[in-house]
């Protein structure tokens, strides 16, 4: 008996049919939960290490300490700290622009005089590069006050009998590594959309 041998257009053909398949099955997906996939497995994710995370409070014996603070937190995040975050945004709105200029220069045609042209093109809106990092800053300060501003010094000493000064700069450290992120962020998408404004000039 002889075998047939599979040449490279029927490897290709298989390739073509599994990413075919799985576009089809992304697409199902996509139309019964209404996000990309990959939102839904980051969600199960959080709630796995929720659930974890509860089961160990539970098997330690501090749940009720646990219910209490969540409840507490809840109430105090919605009668106390939203209205704060709202009230904190709006002098961000107004110190900050919009948007940040970019200038640029392309090649003038042909038909026009020799010579560079110069003009601005706006990047995206620069509020939310700077309000997600400080408010994740500001959350991590509030969550880890006493350990950052040393006021628990003396009990987490005689627990552990370490210092709680290097959490001051780890929070200025997460800080600084946050908005690094946000500026490379926003600096490549200014660059995306410069790149997109030259190529639709052309």
């Amino acid at each position: 008996m002889t075998r047939r041998r599979r040449g490279p257009d029927g490897g290709a053909a298989r390739v073509a049919g599994v990413g075919a398949r799985a576009r089809q099955l992304s697409g199902w997906v996509r139309r019964w939960y209404g996000a990309n996939p990959l939102h839904l497995l980051a969600l199960l994710a959080a709630f796995a290490l929720a659930g974890y995370a509860v089961r160990a409070v539970v098997a330690a014996g501090q749940w009720r300490g646990f219910a209490a603070w969540f409840i507490v937190a809840i109430v105090a995040h919605d009668l106390l700290l939203f209205p704060l975050y709202s009230l904190a945004d709006l002098p961000l709105r107004r110190l900050l622009p919009r948007h940040l200029t970019r200038q640029v220069t392309r090649a003038r045609p042909r038909p026009a005089p020799a010579g560079p042209a110069t003009e601005l093109v706006a990047g995206p809106p620069l509020l939310n590069y700077v309000r997600i990092p400080l408010a994740f800053s500001l959350l991590l300060l509030m969550v880890f006050s006493p350990l950052i501003l040393g006021l628990s010094q003396p009990q987490y000493h005689r627990a552990s009998g370490l210092s709680t000064g290097p959490y001051l700069w780890r929070w200025l450290a997460v800080t600084g590594v946050m908005f690094a992120i946000s500026a490379i962020s926003y600096a490549w998408r200014l660059r995306r959309l410069t790149a997109r404004h030259l190529a639709r000039r052309r």
